[in-house]
């Protein structure tokens, strides 16, 4: 119970601390940083989503024989879809430009955002819930699988609490209440993974179908908002390297320890 308490609580804790930015920076993060932040947790989200999701998958499915990639594309294809209609229905994090804003404007823009961020931070929250769940159900998920996967996402959550926090505190918001909102956002994600691992509790052969699941949302955030972000003006060669850097790391760490 103690590991599942802190493996959830890892990528709050990446939020929160990069909201704590507010309280000491009286600026952006530096753009080279986020590219290489951002970068660093695509490279560690994508092979999170195929060691320790995917594959755990399909090897779960081998009852099925020939068809055992079934519930691994059904469950990837389900995530997909789930965040695309959130970002139809909340705006995109990186499409949104601030020139020519009013001060009602930007303020509006950056209440959207943290909407935008809590949402998505959902499905994030549900994808350590069912790595967790799968250890729990004592299947190929090992401990490690499921405390590298929360790793990821807290680095992945460090820009954003940061996202969050920095532009509320340039509209005039005090410093601690601009924390406290840039917490608030993960807040969201211990309760998701509680939620899914909960239900997954009741549902064990729905495993296979939650954990690629989680990783066609972690994918689609990867390459919808992370990508687009290490990639946009110049020295996009650091946000590619530290990509390359992040997949390794994670690679090496689920291979040697799982």
């Amino acid at each position: 119970m103690l590991e599942i308490i802190k493996g959830i609580l890892i990528p709050f804790i990446g939020t929160s601390l990069g909201a704590a930015c507010v309280l000491f920076m009286r600026k952006e993060l530096n753009p080279l940083l986020t590219k290489a932040l951002n970068g660093f947790a695509a490279g560690v989200m994508v092979a999170a989503s195929i060691w320790s999701l995917l594959l755990p998958a399909i090897e779960q499915s081998e009852t099925m024989g020939r068809w055992k990639f079934i519930p691994a594309v059904v469950g990837f294809w389900i995530g997909i879809l789930f965040l695309l209609l959130l970002d139809h229905v909340t705006p995109h994090l990186h499409r949104n430009s601030t020139k020519a804003e009013g001060p009602k404007t930007h303020l509006k823009r950056t209440t959207m955002l943290v909407l935008a961020v809590t949402l998505h931070n959902i499905p994030e929250g549900m994808a350590v819930g069912v790595v967790y769940a799968g250890w729990l159900a004592g299947g190929d998920i090992t401990i490690m699988d499921a405390f590298i996967l929360s790793l990821g996402i807290a680095i992945q959550n460090f820009p954003e609490g940061a996202i969050i926090s920095m532009p509320l505190r340039a509209e005039g918001t005090k410093r601690g209440r601009a924390f406290v909102y840039g917490v608030l956002s993960g807040i969201v994600e211990p309760i998701a993974a509680v939620l899914t691992i909960l239900a997954a509790a009741f549902i064990v052969p729905a495993l296979p179908y939650l954990l690629s699941f989680a990783a066609g949302a972690m994918i689609y955030v990867v390459v919808e908002e992370l990508i687009p972000e290490m990639s946009a003006g110049d020295h996009s060669d650091i946000g590619t390297v530290l990509f390359a850097v992040g997949f390794t790391f994670m690679m090496l760490l689920d291979v040697a320890f799982s």
